[in-house]
């Protein structure tokens, strides 16, 4: 008879609450995690972090350890940000795989002697095309990832600095450090390859009058820009496979 494969154990840190809208239409940061991955092979154990819930005393037990997004900034550090820096970078250096998303890759980036800081070309919201450096093309989380490809993203501040012996392996017009490697088995991506349209469209939903005050402050008609957002909204499967990599070639 056949042996069903191992289930892996995941460590899903979990950084901030999505707006009430968002939660109530499609869920909160950590069920979108779930949501793309699939359970199906892998255990989760959620943390809200931000919220001052205790970190395991070590990453050991688990195959890997993963941050979401938040919609709170790593340039207004608060003592929770940096515990759960200290544990990933414990994480990472005792061999536990370890991935930061959007937030998390900037927690990341600054634990590592980064520099984090707001984006002087402005938020990045919605679909958006990313593509891949040489060192991206040959880095194991985007086996299978066609060199440009779309992605989901919502973030305003952006790694401005790389750490030193980082490697970027993806970027944008708008973000330079898409995608970065910061040792062998740690990796951050800036936008969010949990996403789909649906959580995309809940938030820019959410965030439309402040995403509308900005567009017309840099010379956009009125109306125009959350419109022009919502039409552009394009699925992301590489997302799926980005995150899968994760979790099947470092772990």
């Amino acid at each position: 008879m056949r042996q069903p494969a191992a289930v892996k154990n995941v460590l899903l840190l979990k950084a901030g609450d999505a707006a009430a809208s968002v939660r109530v239409s499609v869920g909160d940061y950590d069920r979108w995690f779930l949501q793309t991955i699939g359970l199906s092979g892998y255990r989760f154990d959620i943390v809200p972090v931000h919220r001052g819930a205790p970190l395991p005393t070590s990453a050991d037990r688990y195959d890997a350890v993963m941050m979401t997004g938040s919609p709170l900034s790593v340039t207004a550090l608060a003592p929770w940000m940096e515990r759960a820096a200290e544990f990933m970078v414990e994480a990472g250096e005792r061999g536990t795989p370890v991935l930061g998303v959007c937030f998390g890759q900037q927690l990341l980036a600054r634990a590592y002697g980064g520099r984090v800081s707001r984006n002087p070309e402005g938020r990045e919201t919605g679909s958006i095309q990313v593509t891949l450096t040489e060192a991206g093309r040959q880095d194991p989380l985007f086996d299978g990832v066609p060199e440009r490809f779309t992605a989901q993203a919502t973030h305003e501040d952006i790694v401005s600095q790389v750490p030193g012996g980082a490697q970027v392996l993806a970027g944008n017009a708008n973000t330079a450090a898409q995608a970065l490697a910061f040792r062998p088995n740690v990796r951050g991506v800036q936008f969010h390859p949990e996403a789909g349209v649906d959580a995309m469209r809940a938030v820019i939903e959410a965030r439309r009058e402040g995403l509308e005050q900005a567009a017309v402050a840099r010379g956009a008609a009125p109306g125009e820009h959350v419109r022009q957002l919502l039409a552009g909204l394009t699925p992301s499967p590489a997302g799926r496979r980005i995150l899968l990599n994760f979790l099947e070639r470092f772990s």
